[in-house]
């Protein structure tokens, strides 16, 4: 970090539309649309409610960043959604959300995203598959893998890329999303063509929206049809993977301050990039219920459900195509959530309300210090081994802050209603408002349907209240 010591006065305005539209698109395509298909099915049970659930994902993404247009017009500097809360309500609510972010939100998925790429990555290097014979070492009930290994030394060698400048991570970002929305692209449209079995789609539609749970392992139904206030218990629990998927849209906010002309470029790139991705996910869903049964999507193999469409379509070596594509989706991922995430930390440093050193940029323009931390935590959370827990939790908390920010709206627009507003909300206040109820609902219905993940993702939101009032305290102490 040697780097660190040598510092500049601001960010670089240097990326442009495409720029952040890349960032937004490849931050949010990770593992989870190959992935969680197959535990969404098991909670819904039918081809209608499966693409229903991620209809209801994009439509909420897509009215959350239309919205969120409206804030980055008003507040075009770096830090983004901590920066919105802070405004609308108060410092608190604003740090209560930058501990959430450091703490499990953004460490906790770029972890998530790097153990992702190693388990892939070990179709070729058998050494990464994590089972018991690939332990390096075990401390209590902890086992350390290879896996977990590489996957920090990735956040390392995209933290180091990241400390250079911002010109590197650009690249990587645009060449890497690129690459995956083409592959993405292609695979859907290969899927239709020559893996679509005959039958299928109208078996997979016969009963499409009665919706019933599968057992885990074997697909079987498991009782009578889902009814009443159960079915929205059922919802809230499969969306948790769609919402995982969709996640981290939020992430070209936090670079406000490297954008042109921000007030523009930051609501287009939102609009963009979540529609892009939205189409392309509820297309790949359609495209493996041509392909697969229910039951071959609710059972496959560690819910690899992209592997086991691309083995019915390629054959054998389809589990090699989609195991690159994931490597290649997961490293461009990862590389937009800590190209962002440290410009959240820089801001609150600057408010005095985060480590001091994180508030420096280094002689590359970018904040080399607030990075390193950030790999820090995320790399901690990787030999945790327990990043699948921290899932939940993340689409619990993210979820909450995404409706309270979106309310700010409603909150400015009375507090400052003299402030430049390059951007509207689409569809004031209607829209806002269904997104408001619809992420209040799903967060009620999280809590009943996974309360130890809810009620843990609470506490880590809680315990930023302490650290408030610590930080406060240090920072009057240094005036």
């Amino acid at each position: 970090m040697a780097e660190s010591t040598k510092t500049t006065a601001g960010f670089k305005p240097t990326l442009g539309l495409l720029d952040g539209t890349m960032i937004v698109a490849g931050s949010m395509i990770g593992s989870g649309i190959f992935i969680v298909s197959a535990d969404i099915t098991r909670n819904v049970g039918s081809a209608g409610w499966l693409i229903f659930v991620w209809l209801i994902t994009g439509f909420m993404t897509l009215s959350a960043a239309v919205s969120y247009g409206e804030l980055s017009g008003m507040y075009p500097k770096a830090g983004g959604q901590y920066v919105y809360l802070k405004e609308a309500y108060n410092p608190l609510t604003g740090f209560l959300y930058g501990w959430s972010f450091f703490a499990v939100i953004q460490t906790g998925t770029i972890a998530a995203v790097g153990v992702a790429f190693s388990k892939f990555a070990g179709y070729f290097f058998p050494a990464l598959e994590m089972t018991d014979n690939n332990i390096i070492f075990s401390v209590g009930s902890l086992g350390v893998h290879w896996a977990q290994v590489v996957a920090i030394l990735l956040i390392i060698f995209l933290t180091y890329i990241n400390t250079r400048g911002i010109e590197g991570g650009k690249w990587i970002q645009r060449i890497f999303t690129f690459t995956k929305l083409f592959s993405l692209l292609g695979l859907i449209v290969l899927g239709f063509l020559f893996g679509a079995k005959q039958g299928v789609w109208q078996h997979n539609w016969a009963d499409a929206w009665t919706m019933m749970r599968r057992m885990p392992g074997s697909g079987d139904l498991m009782g009578g049809p889902i009814v009443g206030l159960a079915v929205v218990g059922a919802i809230a629990a499969a969306m948790t993977g769609s919402i995982f998927s969709s996640d981290a849209w939020n992430n070209v906010t936090f670079i406000a301050g490297e954008m042109k002309n921000p007030k523009r470029n930051i609501g287009l790139s939102l609009f963009f990039g979540t529609l892009i991705i939205t189409i392309i996910y509820v297309s790949a869903n359609l495209m493996y219920l041509s392909v697969m049964s229910l039951n071959e999507i609710a059972t496959a193999p560690q819910d690899r459900v992209a592997v086991t469409a691309a083995n019915l379509i390629f054959g054998h070596v389809g589990t090699y195509v989609i195991a690159i594509m994931i490597m290649i989706s997961t490293f461009g991922c990862n590389n937009g959530l800590i190209l962002a995430g440290a410009r959240v930390y820089y801001t609150m440093a600057v408010d005095g309300l985060f480590f001091k050193k994180a508030g420096k940029l280094n002689k590359n323009a970018v904040p080399g210090w607030a990075l390193w931390a950030q790999c820090v935590v995320a790399g901690i959370l990787c030999l945790s081994g327990k990043y699948n827990d921290l899932l939940d939790m993340i689409a619990f908390v993210a979820v909450f802050f995404y409706a309270l920010t979106i309310l700010g709206i409603f909150i400015l627009r009375r507090k400052q209603p003299g402030l430049e507003r390059p951007y509207k909300a689409f569809g004031y206040p209607i829209l806002p408002v269904i997104y408001i109820l619809l992420a209040l609902v799903f967060c009620v219905a999280l809590i009943i349907a996974k309360p130890p993940y809810a009620i843990g993702g609470a506490v880590i939101v809680l315990v930023g209240i302490p650290l408030y009032y610590i930080a406060v305290s240090r920072r009057e102490k240094n005036i």
